[in-house]
């Protein structure tokens, strides 16, 4: 799916795995996010995905021109989940919307885990 955005000049695409893959580099640069979570429905059970495939834990959907985005994350162990998480929140949204000039309605944040920093 393409999200779009109408300028004067014309129309700018932008497919919906390149906001999926820079709001993911965005999480990672928040202090207590150490990465996207896969969850594997059949057991229920979280796990790491590597850089390179990270957009696989984050889903986005345009609806009346306004973003959504759903990300699973997983935390490092003995922080703030709920400051993470509002962190993420207000930084996906910011960088996300000055990135592509859409607006983003909502970040939902999904804690998959707590796994200690190494």
């Amino acid at each position: 799916m393409k999200s779009s955005v109408d300028t004067h000049m014309g129309s700018i695409m932008i497919d919906n795995n390149v906001i999926a893959q820079f709001a993911g580099n965005v999480a990672l640069e928040c202090y207590g996010v150490l990465g996207m979570a896969s969850v594997n429905a059949k057991e229920g059970i979280a796990s790491l995905l590597k850089k390179d495939s990270m957009s696989k834990g984050i889903t986005v959907s345009l609806d009346n021109n306004k973003l959504t985005i759903n990300m699973h994350i997983i935390v490092a162990f003995g922080v703030s989940i709920s400051a993470v998480a509002n962190n993420l929140m207000s930084e996906v949204k910011y960088k996300v919307e000055q990135f592509t000039g859409l607006t983003v309605e909502t970040v939902n944040v999904y804690v998959e885990g707590v796994r200690v920093a190494e």
